[in-house]
């Protein structure tokens, strides 16, 4: 194997190395989300976990994270939580920067 095909190799394993990690920091992200969410709408226990679960669901509907982002304001908006969609893209922000902190530690 000459050198360009092991540093060609070497590029495709940390591709594959930095999507395994966005994928695991996006659904931490968004069970965080998840947890949050549950909380201002006053959910504890099973039911935060529950509602959690349901936010990480959400994520599989289409890619990026405007499905998520629908799904909270949706369900804020029918439970009367006072959140604007810049204060729910913020905390989205956040909760991926802690997110990726975790999974890299």
């Amino acid at each position: 194997m000459s050198s360009f095909d092991k540093r060609g190799e070497g590029f495709e394993k940390k591709f594959v190395h930095d999507e395994e990690l966005r994928f695991k920091a996006t659904a931490r992200r968004n069970k965080l989300l998840g947890l949050w969410a549950a909380e201002k709408m006053g959910l504890t226990g099973e039911a935060a976990e529950a509602y959690a679960q349901e936010v990480v669901s959400a994520d599989l509907e289409e890619a990026g994270e405007e499905d998520v982002f629908r799904k909270i304001r949706k369900d804020f908006d029918a439970k009367g939580v006072d959140q604007s969609d810049h204060q729910i893209r913020r905390s989205m922000a956040d909760l991926m920067e802690e997110a990726i902190r975790q999974v890299q530690s």
